[in-house]
């Protein structure tokens, strides 16, 4: 191959073009930030199943979020799942007997306290069955976290109450299948409030 005469860059991508006209993709940054999560739930969803959240305390009150985080650059779904439940969480996916499945898509556009601009993101909500083995393994506390936080098992009813992020408790409340649509509503600053 020739060697490379141009480096284009934009938001999206850089690329290399090279004296034969042939364009190489060396990094992919989305445009909208991609965070992937996953509802940890063992017992299943009928009545008496509980989800694993991560409980940050602020001074408006607890913080409760799905284990999960961005997507780096050049990583896929799969592989950015995997990685954040293991550095959360100590799980790792590949010995699990399922996989984390998609269950929901949420956009959100919202402002941030303190922060100029648009804050978006653009949530995959992802669902793991576990089992009692797997919940009892589960660190007291957030591996990675840079601040006190602290790992907790509540109803998925329970979640529903909840100020959790992304703001999936009443659809995770109203869980006992599989789901119609993947699509929940926007977050949004009428919807949500940061803590």
């Amino acid at each position: 191959m020739a060697a490379p005469v141009v480096l284009v860059t934009s938001r999206h991508a850089a690329a290399v073009t090279y004296e034969d006209d042939s364009v190489t993709t060396t990094q992919h940054v989305p445009a909208l930030p991609i965070r992937v999560c996953v509802a940890l739930v063992e017992g299943g969803l009928a009545a008496g199943g509980e989800i694993c959240l991560i409980r940050r305390e602020r001074d408006a009150g607890a913080q409760y979020s799905l284990p999960g985080g961005l997507l780096h650059p050049d990583e896929q779904v799969p592989e950015g799942l995997a990685r954040e439940l293991r550095e959360e969480l100590g799980v790792d996916v590949d010995a699990l007997p399922e996989r984390p499945r998609l269950l929901w898509a949420q956009d959100q556009v919202t402002t941030r306290p303190g922060r100029p601009g648009t804050f978006r993101r653009l949530h995959l909500v992802h669902l793991l069955a576990v089992d009692r083995e797997v919940r009892a393994a589960l660190p007291a506390a957030e591996l990675d976290a840079e601040d006190r936080t602290r790992v907790v098992w509540v109803t998925l009813a329970e979640a529903a109450g909840l100020h959790l992020y992304p703001p999936v408790g009443p659809a995770l409340g109203g869980l006992t299948g599989p789901v119609a649509d993947v699509l929940l509503p926007p977050v949004t600053d009428r919807t949500y409030a940061w803590r």
